[in-house]
C-alpha cells in the first residue's frame, strides 16, 4: 500500500476534478473488501486546524454517522476507524447508543493514530481495538474548559484538610477556593460519575461481555484511565502497549495487508485536511460522507 509520500503522489496525479474525495474513498472500498464489513472513518482535522472549535466530537456528528450508515447492510459489523481529539460527553453517550442500536455488539474501533478522551470512551464501547505502534488513546477523566475535574476535587480536599490542621491557612485556601462557582464542586463530581459509570457498562456488556470477570476488568480499565493521579494529564498519549493490559486490543501488525490499507486511509485524511478547508469527515466505504468545513 502507498506511504505518506505515495498517498500525495498519487493525489496530484489524480485525473479527476476531486482527488482528494476520490483517493479517501478508493482505500475505504479496499479496507471493506478485505475485511467483508462496513467501514465508516469519523476523523477530526483538530492537528492541521488547532484553533477550530468544531473539530470535537459535537451533536451534530450522530447526524453524520445517520447518514453514513444509511444504506449499509449492517447485518456485516461495523468497522470504526476513529481519529479525533474527544468532545462533549453527552454527545458521546448518545453516539454509541446509535451505533449500539444499529449494529448491536458488532463494533470494532480501529485508531490509526489518535483517539483521546471521548474518542478512547468510544473505542471502549466497541468489542475490540484495533491499534499499531503509532496509536495511541488517552485519559477519560472530565474537563471543564480544560480544567480537570478531578484536580478541582484534589484542590478542593487539600483545602479541607489544610484548614483543619492549620486554621490560619483559611484566608490563603479563601483565594484558591473562591475561583470555583459554588455548585461547580457538586458538578466535577457528577461529570467523574457518568462518565465512569457510561464507559463501565459499554465495557461490561461489550468488550467484556464474554468474560466471567467482566465487571472486575471493566473496573481496572476505568480506573485507570478516568484517574487523573494515575495519566497525570489529559493530554496523555496511552500507547498500544499499556492499552492491552487494560482492554482487547488486537495489533495491526499481525495483519501485514490490514495495517497498510489503515495507514495508507489515514495518510488520505490526512493530506485532505491539510488541502482543504475540511476539519471533520464522517465517511463510509460507498462513498456517503458528510464534512464541516472551516470559515475561509
Amino acid at each position: 500500500m502507498p506511504n505518506w509520500g505515495e498517498v500525495l503522489k498519487e493525489i496530484e496525479l489524480c485525473e479527476y476534478r476531486d482527488p482528494l474525495d476520490r483517493i479517501r474513498r478508493k482505500y475505504l472500498a479496499a479496507l471493506s473488501k478485505k475485511t467483508g464489513r462496513n467501514v465508516i472513518a469519523y476523523y477530526s482535522g483538530w492537528l492541521q486546524h488547532p484553533d477550530v472549535s468544531n473539530a470535537s466530537v459535537g451533536d451534530d456528528d450522530k447526524n453524520a454517522l445517520m447518514a453514513a450508515v444509511h444504506g449499509l447492510d449492517r447485518t456485516k459489523g461495523l468497522d470504526l476507524l476513529l481519529h479525533t481529539p474527544g468532545g462533549d460527553v453527552a454527545a458521546t453517550e448518545s453516539i454509541v447508543d446509535y451505533l449500539h442500536k444499529m449494529f448491536g455488539n458488532d463494533v470494532r474501533a480501529v485508531v490509526p493514530q489518535l483517539a483521546m478522551s471521548a474518542g478512547t470512551m468510544i473505542a471502549c464501547s466497541c468489542r475490540e481495538i484495533f491499534m499499531g505502534k503509532q496509536s495511541s488513546l488517552g485519559p477519560i477523566d472530565p474537563q471543564f474548559g480544560g480544567i480537570p475535574a478531578h484536580g478541582v476535587l484534589k484542590e478542593f480536599e487539600e483545602a479541607i484538610a489544610a484548614v483543619k490542621s492549620d486554621p490560619a491557612s483559611i484566608p490563603v485556601w479563601q483565594v484558591v477556593i473562591g475561583k470555583y462557582h459554588p455548585t461547580f464542586i457538586g458538578e466535577c463530581r457528577h461529570a467523574i460519575q457518568w462518565s465512569s459509570d457510561m464507559v463501565r457498562t459499554w465495557l461490561t456488556r461489550s468488550m467484556f461481555v464474554d468474560k466471567k470477570n467482566a465487571a472486575k476488568l471493566a473496573e481496572k480499565a476505568v480506573k485507570y484511565l478516568g484517574d487523573h493521579d494515575s495519566t497525570k494529564n489529559h493530554a496523555r498519549h496511552i500507547p498500544l502497549e499499556e492499552a492491552e493490559k487494560l482492554l482487547k486490543v488486537i495489533r495491526l501488525e499481525d495483519d501485514n495487508e490490514m495495517q497498510d490499507l489503515v495507514l495508507t486511509i489515514h495518510h488520505a485524511f490526512m493530506h485532505t485536511f491539510g488541502n482543504s478547508r475540511a476539519v471533520k469527515i464522517v465517511e463510509n466505504h460507498i462513498g456517503g460522507a458528510m464534512m464541516s468545513m472551516r470559515a475561509k
